[in-house]
Protein backbone atom coordinates (compact mmCIF):
# COMPACT_ATOMS: atom_id res chain seq x y z
CA UNK A 1 0.00 0.00 0.00
CA UNK A 2 1.35 3.31 -0.99
CA UNK A 3 2.89 5.52 2.10
CA UNK A 4 1.01 8.63 3.43
CA UNK A 5 3.04 11.76 3.24
CA UNK A 6 3.23 14.76 5.84
CA UNK A 7 2.81 18.44 4.87
CA UNK A 8 4.48 21.32 6.05
CA UNK A 9 1.41 21.96 8.50
CA UNK A 10 2.00 18.24 10.13
CA UNK A 11 -0.85 16.91 8.35
CA UNK A 12 -0.85 13.71 6.44
CA UNK A 13 -2.29 13.84 2.43
CA UNK A 14 -3.42 10.27 1.52
CA UNK A 15 -2.66 9.42 -2.11
CA UNK A 16 -5.97 9.21 -4.08
CA UNK A 17 -5.01 5.50 -5.69
CA UNK A 18 -5.98 4.32 -1.44
CA UNK A 19 -9.10 5.59 -2.07
CA UNK A 20 -10.34 3.51 -4.83
CA UNK A 21 -11.39 0.34 -4.53
CA UNK A 22 -9.26 -2.45 -5.66
CA UNK A 23 -10.49 -4.02 -8.38
CA UNK A 24 -13.62 -1.32 -9.41
CA UNK A 25 -12.27 0.71 -12.61
CA UNK A 26 -11.21 -2.78 -13.95
CA UNK A 27 -14.73 -4.36 -13.02
CA UNK A 28 -16.89 -1.17 -14.67
CA UNK A 29 -15.00 -1.31 -17.59
CA UNK A 30 -15.63 -4.75 -18.50
CA UNK A 31 -19.39 -4.19 -17.90
CA UNK A 32 -19.60 -1.08 -20.25
CA UNK A 33 -17.91 -3.72 -22.55
CA UNK A 34 -20.65 -6.10 -22.16
CA UNK A 35 -23.62 -4.00 -22.32
CA UNK A 36 -25.49 -4.83 -25.39
CA UNK A 37 -27.02 -2.22 -27.02
CA UNK A 38 -30.84 -2.13 -26.79
CA UNK A 39 -32.54 -2.84 -30.37
CA UNK A 40 -33.93 -0.11 -32.32
CA UNK A 41 -37.83 0.26 -32.50
CA UNK A 42 -39.12 -1.60 -35.86
CA UNK A 43 -40.38 0.16 -38.71
CA UNK A 44 -44.27 0.82 -39.05
CA UNK A 45 -43.67 0.42 -42.53
CA UNK A 46 -41.06 -2.41 -44.19
CA UNK A 47 -37.88 -0.28 -46.29
CA UNK A 48 -38.47 -1.32 -50.28
CA UNK A 49 -36.78 -0.68 -53.31
CA UNK A 50 -39.44 -0.66 -55.78
CA UNK A 51 -38.91 -2.38 -59.13
CA UNK A 52 -41.64 -1.38 -62.23
CA UNK A 53 -41.45 -1.80 -65.73
CA UNK A 54 -43.74 -0.54 -68.12
CA UNK A 55 -44.17 -1.70 -71.54
CA UNK A 56 -45.95 1.16 -74.11
CA UNK A 57 -47.77 -0.91 -77.49
CA UNK A 58 -49.06 0.68 -80.61
CA UNK A 59 -50.87 -0.39 -83.59
CA UNK A 60 -53.19 0.87 -86.17
CA UNK A 61 -54.73 -0.51 -89.04
CA UNK A 62 -56.32 0.37 -92.08
CA UNK A 63 -59.56 -0.26 -94.03
CA UNK A 64 -59.61 -3.13 -96.12
CA UNK A 65 -59.34 -3.20 -99.44
CA UNK A 66 -61.13 -5.90 -101.70
CA UNK A 67 -58.77 -7.61 -104.57
CA UNK A 68 -59.92 -9.79 -107.72
CA UNK A 69 -59.28 -13.18 -106.35
CA UNK A 70 -56.65 -15.35 -108.20
CA UNK A 71 -53.62 -17.73 -107.98
CA UNK A 72 -51.51 -14.98 -108.19
CA UNK A 73 -52.27 -12.50 -106.13
CA UNK A 74 -50.71 -13.50 -102.54
CA UNK A 75 -47.53 -13.66 -104.11
CA UNK A 76 -48.31 -10.01 -105.06
CA UNK A 77 -48.17 -8.88 -101.00
CA UNK A 78 -44.90 -8.06 -101.07
CA UNK A 79 -44.49 -6.13 -103.89
CA UNK A 80 -47.00 -3.48 -101.87
CA UNK A 81 -43.87 -2.20 -99.26
CA UNK A 82 -42.21 -1.52 -101.91
CA UNK A 83 -40.72 1.80 -101.30
CA UNK A 84 -41.81 1.70 -98.01
CA UNK A 85 -40.05 -1.04 -96.24
CA UNK A 86 -36.56 -0.07 -94.85
CA UNK A 87 -35.19 -4.42 -94.73
CA UNK A 88 -36.29 -7.61 -96.47
CA UNK A 89 -40.24 -8.57 -96.65
CA UNK A 90 -40.89 -11.82 -94.62
CA UNK A 91 -44.14 -13.65 -95.36
CA UNK A 92 -45.88 -15.18 -92.75
CA UNK A 93 -48.38 -17.61 -93.76
CA UNK A 94 -51.41 -18.71 -91.68
CA UNK A 95 -50.59 -20.87 -88.90
CA UNK A 96 -51.07 -24.71 -89.30
CA UNK A 97 -54.16 -26.07 -87.35
CA UNK A 98 -51.81 -27.96 -84.66
CA UNK A 99 -50.49 -24.63 -83.64
CA UNK A 100 -53.94 -22.60 -83.21
CA UNK A 101 -53.90 -22.06 -79.69
CA UNK A 102 -50.04 -20.29 -80.15
CA UNK A 103 -49.25 -17.15 -77.97
CA UNK A 104 -46.77 -15.18 -77.48
CA UNK A 105 -47.17 -14.81 -74.25
CA UNK A 106 -44.16 -16.39 -71.93
CA UNK A 107 -46.61 -17.05 -68.41
CA UNK A 108 -48.52 -19.27 -70.46
CA UNK A 109 -46.16 -22.09 -71.23
CA UNK A 110 -47.88 -24.31 -73.39
CA UNK A 111 -48.92 -21.66 -75.79
CA UNK A 112 -45.51 -20.11 -76.08
CA UNK A 113 -43.74 -23.17 -76.91
CA UNK A 114 -46.23 -23.43 -79.66
CA UNK A 115 -45.79 -19.88 -80.43
CA UNK A 116 -41.47 -20.65 -80.81
CA UNK A 117 -42.58 -23.37 -83.09
CA UNK A 118 -44.41 -21.71 -85.31
CA UNK A 119 -42.19 -18.56 -85.50
CA UNK A 120 -38.69 -18.94 -84.23
CA UNK A 121 -37.21 -19.15 -87.59
CA UNK A 122 -38.51 -16.05 -88.32
CA UNK A 123 -36.22 -13.12 -88.60
CA UNK A 124 -35.85 -10.57 -85.01
CA UNK A 125 -37.74 -7.92 -86.89
CA UNK A 126 -41.02 -10.03 -87.70
CA UNK A 127 -40.77 -11.93 -84.86
CA UNK A 128 -41.44 -8.12 -82.73
CA UNK A 129 -43.94 -7.21 -85.36
CA UNK A 130 -46.20 -10.28 -84.59
CA UNK A 131 -45.28 -10.07 -81.13
CA UNK A 132 -46.47 -6.50 -81.02
CA UNK A 133 -49.28 -6.89 -83.19
CA UNK A 134 -50.58 -10.42 -81.59
CA UNK A 135 -50.69 -8.55 -77.85
CA UNK A 136 -52.82 -5.84 -79.55
CA UNK A 137 -55.13 -7.91 -81.34
CA UNK A 138 -54.21 -6.30 -84.66
CA UNK A 139 -53.99 -9.67 -86.62
CA UNK A 140 -55.27 -13.05 -86.34
CA UNK A 141 -52.44 -15.42 -87.38
CA UNK A 142 -55.15 -17.89 -87.47
CA UNK A 143 -56.33 -16.98 -91.33
CA UNK A 144 -54.08 -13.55 -91.61
CA UNK A 145 -51.38 -13.67 -94.52
CA UNK A 146 -48.86 -11.68 -93.03
CA UNK A 147 -46.50 -9.59 -95.34
CA UNK A 148 -43.80 -7.86 -92.81
CA UNK A 149 -40.56 -5.76 -92.73
CA UNK A 150 -39.26 -2.81 -90.64
CA UNK A 151 -40.94 0.21 -91.62
CA UNK A 152 -39.59 3.25 -89.68
CA UNK A 153 -36.21 3.00 -87.04
CA UNK A 154 -33.34 1.09 -86.15
CA UNK A 155 -32.11 -1.92 -84.92
CA UNK A 156 -30.12 -2.96 -82.54
CA UNK A 157 -26.88 -5.58 -82.67
CA UNK A 158 -29.20 -8.15 -82.44
CA UNK A 159 -31.50 -6.88 -85.28
CA UNK A 160 -34.12 -6.28 -82.71
CA UNK A 161 -36.02 -2.90 -83.54
CA UNK A 162 -35.80 -0.49 -80.89
CA UNK A 163 -39.13 0.51 -79.12
CA UNK A 164 -39.83 3.90 -81.51
CA UNK A 165 -39.33 1.51 -84.73
CA UNK A 166 -42.38 1.19 -87.06
CA UNK A 167 -42.90 -2.52 -88.17
CA UNK A 168 -46.04 -3.78 -90.30
CA UNK A 169 -46.73 -4.42 -93.69
CA UNK A 170 -50.38 -5.97 -95.26
CA UNK A 171 -52.31 -8.51 -93.89
CA UNK A 172 -54.81 -10.64 -96.50
CA UNK A 173 -57.21 -13.04 -96.10
CA UNK A 174 -59.95 -14.46 -98.53
CA UNK A 175 -63.58 -13.39 -97.88
CA UNK A 176 -65.61 -15.67 -96.89
CA UNK A 177 -68.71 -15.18 -99.64
CA UNK A 178 -67.13 -14.07 -102.78
CA UNK A 179 -63.78 -15.01 -102.90
CA UNK A 180 -62.07 -12.12 -103.12
CA UNK A 181 -58.93 -11.35 -101.00
CA UNK A 182 -59.27 -8.43 -98.34
CA UNK A 183 -56.03 -7.06 -97.77
CA UNK A 184 -55.40 -3.89 -95.01
CA UNK A 185 -52.53 -2.65 -94.08
CA UNK A 186 -51.20 -2.49 -90.15
CA UNK A 187 -48.36 -0.59 -88.66
CA UNK A 188 -47.50 -1.40 -84.75
CA UNK A 189 -44.48 -0.09 -82.05
CA UNK A 190 -44.04 -0.18 -78.96
CA UNK A 191 -41.39 -1.98 -75.53
CA UNK A 192 -39.57 0.08 -73.42
CA UNK A 193 -40.30 3.32 -73.62
CA UNK A 194 -42.28 5.64 -75.72
CA UNK A 195 -41.75 8.61 -78.25
CA UNK A 196 -43.91 11.38 -79.55
CA UNK A 197 -43.83 11.83 -82.54
CA UNK A 198 -44.10 7.79 -83.54
CA UNK A 199 -47.61 7.73 -83.48
CA UNK A 200 -47.65 10.40 -86.56
CA UNK A 201 -45.12 8.41 -87.91
CA UNK A 202 -47.03 5.36 -88.40
CA UNK A 203 -49.98 7.34 -89.43
CA UNK A 204 -47.83 8.47 -92.23
CA UNK A 205 -46.79 4.59 -92.84
CA UNK A 206 -49.94 3.30 -93.18
CA UNK A 207 -51.93 6.34 -95.20
CA UNK A 208 -48.54 4.93 -98.10
CA UNK A 209 -49.31 1.01 -97.34
CA UNK A 210 -52.94 1.98 -98.10
CA UNK A 211 -51.91 3.87 -101.18
CA UNK A 212 -50.00 1.00 -102.37
CA UNK A 213 -52.25 -1.54 -102.17
CA UNK A 214 -55.61 0.79 -103.75
CA UNK A 215 -52.45 1.32 -106.92
CA UNK A 216 -51.67 -2.43 -106.97
CA UNK A 217 -53.39 -2.60 -110.01
CA UNK A 218 -56.23 -5.60 -108.43
CA UNK A 219 -58.26 -3.28 -106.32
CA UNK A 220 -62.01 -3.31 -106.32
CA UNK A 221 -62.56 -0.50 -103.69
CA UNK A 222 -62.10 -0.23 -99.84
CA UNK A 223 -64.75 -2.97 -98.23
CA UNK A 224 -65.62 -3.05 -94.05
CA UNK A 225 -63.16 -6.08 -92.70
CA UNK A 226 -64.86 -8.34 -90.69
CA UNK A 227 -63.39 -11.43 -88.82
CA UNK A 228 -63.73 -14.14 -90.03
CA UNK A 229 -65.00 -17.31 -88.90
CA UNK A 230 -66.45 -15.50 -85.80
CA UNK A 231 -69.81 -17.09 -85.33
CA UNK A 232 -71.60 -15.49 -82.16
CA UNK A 233 -73.62 -17.92 -80.19
CA UNK A 234 -73.08 -20.78 -83.22
CA UNK A 235 -71.43 -23.63 -84.41
CA UNK A 236 -68.92 -23.57 -87.13
CA UNK A 237 -67.45 -25.60 -89.48
CA UNK A 238 -63.81 -27.06 -90.55
CA UNK A 239 -62.54 -26.61 -94.11
CA UNK A 240 -62.36 -29.95 -96.21
CA UNK A 241 -59.34 -28.54 -97.83
CA UNK A 242 -56.23 -26.95 -95.31
CA UNK A 243 -58.53 -28.12 -92.15
CA UNK A 244 -58.98 -24.54 -90.86
CA UNK A 245 -61.76 -25.57 -87.81
CA UNK A 246 -63.44 -22.05 -87.75
CA UNK A 247 -65.24 -21.19 -91.33
CA UNK A 248 -69.14 -20.05 -91.31
CA UNK A 249 -71.43 -22.39 -91.57
CA UNK A 250 -72.69 -20.20 -94.47
CA UNK A 251 -69.25 -19.21 -95.92
CA UNK A 252 -69.08 -20.14 -99.70
CA UNK A 253 -64.74 -19.49 -99.51
CA UNK A 254 -62.28 -20.84 -96.61
CA UNK A 255 -61.20 -17.46 -95.10
CA UNK A 256 -57.38 -18.72 -94.60
CA UNK A 257 -57.02 -20.83 -97.93
CA UNK A 258 -59.59 -19.25 -100.58
CA UNK A 259 -60.84 -22.41 -101.86
CA UNK A 260 -64.52 -23.15 -102.45
CA UNK A 261 -66.34 -24.96 -99.36
CA UNK A 262 -68.24 -27.87 -100.32
CA UNK A 263 -71.81 -27.88 -100.12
Amino acid sequence: MAASTATDRGEFVVPLEFLRRKGGGTRASKAAAAAVPEPPPLPEEAVAQEHQLRLNFGAKTSAGVRLQGGPNILGALPSMLDGIAKGPVEVIEPRVTTLASASPSIIRTVEATEWLRAHGANSPVTRHALWVLETLDAIDPAYDTFACALLDGEVDTGGYPDYASVVGGVAAHWDESTGDLIVRGVVGWGGRGARGDTDRIAGRLLGRLLGSILESGESLGLTAVDRPGVVPGGASVTCQHCGYPAVHPRAVYCPKCGMRMRG
